[in-house]
């Protein structure tokens, strides 16, 4: 099958282009044809700003009960894999929506509408991303963000220099997964210093860094010099950041959603972090980017 041609959005200050197989974006260049986000080596990780829908993360055994069935659903869920139809598209906005189908309602027997809108104005990026549900019952999902910008942002400085700055203080302890991608119990110190954590291989040798307890409600994310970038995200209770040790990119992760607890058995709708959407209603929430912290 021949792969959706992507759609591209333009503004005097950034460049965007969204690839229509799983509402991602897929490029981010600024006004000098600078790459801000990850290229997606297949060699490294193939992702580049995949959309997590209907879980974050991972489940128990890789499967959730709802009622007396059992379902089976991939990391972070089916979205990113699916192409989304192009509903509205101009040079500055688009609309991607995902419904559902024979084959996700297999895997997630509820009936949706997933909407992803990307807009650009200026120096910032907004995505939207509104999901409707169309059923005549309460329906749980989860719904995340997991943009990987390059790192270094700029190759005129190094790694080491890189550090991602939160707006608040954030003193509580974070969560870690363990081998099986599931969330473990212990809570360990954190590694931001005075507003600060400074980007280092280590960080990552155990997967995600979680903040269950997020009180930010935007972080910076670059060097000293160069260029620099603000992600906001107003209602995200959770966020992950991750990389791979060595790699050229690191993720700044808005969650409405979170991997199960190591030894969880509940319901689905019980799931830790899910939201249940009534029927006929929505639950929408917006990550923006901005160039050189333009708020």
């Amino acid at each position: 099958m021949t792969a959706p041609a992507l759609v591209n959005l333009r503004s005097e200050q950034l460049c965007a282009d969204i690839d229509p197989t799983g509402a991602q974006l897929f490029a981010l260049r600024d006004s000098d044809g600078r790459d801000l986000l990850w290229n997606g080596d297949p060699a490294v990780w193939a992702g580049r700003a995949p959309v997590l829908f209907p879980i974050v993360g991972v489940l128990a055994g890789g499967n959730y009960r709802l009622g007396a069935k059992s379902y089976s659903l991939p990391r972070h869920g089916f979205a990113r894999n699916r192409v989304f139809s192009v509903e509205s598209s101009n040079p500055t906005a688009a609309v991607f929506r995902l419904s559902e189908d024979d084959e996700t309602l297999r895997v997630y027997p509820f009936r949706f509408n997933l909407d992803m809108q990307f807009k650009l104005s200026g120096p910032m990026l907004s995505v939207t991303a509104t999901i409707h549900n169309r059923g005549d019952e309460a329906m749980p999902a989860s719904f995340g963000f997991h943009p990987a910008f390059r790192w270094p942002l700029s190759q005129d400085q190094a790694r080491a220099a890189h550090f991602i700055e939160f707006a608040s203080d954030e003193p509580d302890a974070v969560r870690r997964l363990d081998a099986a991608g599931l969330l473990t119990p212990e809570r360990h110190p954190t590694p931001i210093v005075q507003r600060r954590l400074m980007l280092k291989d280590e960080l990552f040798e155990a997967d995600a860094l979680i903040l269950d307890r997020i009180r930010s409600r935007s972080v910076v994310y670059g060097a000293e010099a160069g260029p620099r970038l603000l992600v906001r995200f107003a209602d995200a209770p959770y966020l992950g950041i991750w990389s791979k040790p060595g790699a050229q990119f690191v993720c700044i992760e808005p969650w409405h959603g979170i991997s199960d607890a190591s030894g969880f058995s509940g319901d689905f709708r019980e799931k830790l972090g899910m939201n249940l959407i009534a029927p006929g209603s929505s639950f929408s929430t917006t990550m923006a980017i901005s160039l050189n912290g333009y708020d």
